[in-house]
């Protein structure tokens, strides 16, 4: 698949979640965003804090917009809402687009945080999880900010052209950062 990074009609799926430690559920928000940044669509679900439904819960947003559209799927974060690991190659090969896990900080990784909070086989299949998504590569995006990037159907350079198309201002990506807000959102009022 040969991908036209600057097409004017591209559209990224950027999703992001929000939640409370203390919760049981977590929000994730899908911000279907155009190039020109016109969002064009929006979807909802919900996942386990602490549990291990990312996958499918990152699916059936994609899924539940029905579009045959989108050109790139954007994740704020690959471990998220406390823990729940996204599998990102099981996502890619399933829908079949390109896709960019967008992080903001360096760190030694996550080992270490997850042997701390769970036990034997659970703590053993998430340390594997995260393995296998493998190591983040330094990406310069926009306005001399660097990111930290999985990504997956597209080169480096393409995921960098796609970040510094999709971002105004800041570090973050427009539909990451419009996803995040929705998700605190309907976190709030409750949804």
């Amino acid at each position: 698949m040969t991908l036209h990074v600057n097409k004017k009609g591209i559209r990224v799926l950027g999703i992001a979640e929000s939640f409370r430690r203390e919760s049981e559920k977590s929000v994730l928000a899908g911000v279907v965003m155009r190039s020109d940044f016109i969002i064009d669509g929006v979807a909802f679900d919900k996942i386990t804090v602490g549990g291990m439904d990312a996958t499918e819960g990152v699916l059936h947003v994609f899924e539940s917009l029905e579009r045959a559209d989108i050109n790139i799927m954007m994740l704020n974060g690959c471990v998220i809402s406390w823990f729940n690991i996204i599998d990102i190659k099981r996502v890619y090969e399933q829908l079949g687009i390109p896709l960019i896990c967008v992080t903001y900080e360096e760190s030694e990784g996550l080992e270490e945080h997850i042997a701390r909070h769970f036990e034997a086989i659970e703590r053993d299949s998430r340390i594997e999880a995260y393995r296998r998504l493998g190591n983040r590569v330094s990406v310069r995006s926009h306005n001399y900010f660097n990111v930290l990037i999985r990504s997956l159907g597209m080169e480096k350079s393409e995921a960098t052209a796609v970040l510094k198309k999709f971002t105004s201002h800041g570090r973050v990506p427009e539909p990451l950062r419009v996803a995040k807000i929705a998700a605190r959102a309907a976190l709030r009022s409750g949804l």
